[in-house]
C-alpha cells in the first residue's frame, strides 16, 4: 500500500504542517490584539425590552425577590424562574455590552497577522489536495 501524504491524499506534509502553524501563529496574534471593554455595570443599561432600558438593579430587585421565594417555600416555581431568568438576564446583559477593539498596532503588525492567517490557510488547504 503506497504512502498518504497529509489528509489521505497526494499533498505534501510539510505544507500541511507548515500551514497549520501559520494559522494557529496568526489567529494567535489576532486574539492577542482585540480587547475586550465590558460597559456593563449597576445603573447602566443592560439592554432594551420592548423599548424600556432594563437596568442592571431592576434585574438585581427580581433577582432577591426570587431568592426570597424560595427561601420561604423551597418548592415555589416562581422564586426558581425569577432567580434563575434575572442570573440568565443578567450574563445575556454584560454579553451583549460587551464591546471588540483592535488594540493599537501598526499597519505591518496587522499586515503579518492576515498574512500568517491566511497563507497558512492556503498552504493547508493546498496540502490538502491531490497533486
Amino acid at each position: 500500500m503506497a504512502h498518504r501524504g497529509a489528509g489521505g491524499t497526494d499533498g505534501g506534509q510539510g505544507s500541511f504542517l507548515l500551514g497549520l502553524i501559520m494559522m494557529i501563529g496568526g489567529g494567535y496574534l489576532l486574539l492577542q490584539s482585540i480587547i475586550v471593554r465590558p460597559a456593563f455595570g449597576f445603573g447602566m443599561t443592560a439592554f432594551n425590552a420592548g423599548g424600556v432600558p432594563v437596568t442592571s438593579g431592576m434585574i438585581l430587585v427580581v433577582f432577591m425577590f426570587g431568592v426570597g421565594l424560595i427561601f420561604y417555600k423551597r418548592e415555589n416555581y416562581l422564586g426558581w424562574i425569577l432567580a434563575v431568568g434575572s442570573i440568565i438576564a443578567l450574563i445575556f446583559g454584560v454579553i451583549a455590552s460587551t464591546t471588540l477593539q483592535f488594540s493599537r498596532m501598526s499597519v505591518f503588525d496587522l499586515l503579518v497577522i492576515l498574512v500568517l492567517l491566511f497563507g497558512g490557510a492556503g498552504l493547508f488547504l493546498r496540502s490538502l489536495l491531490a497533486k
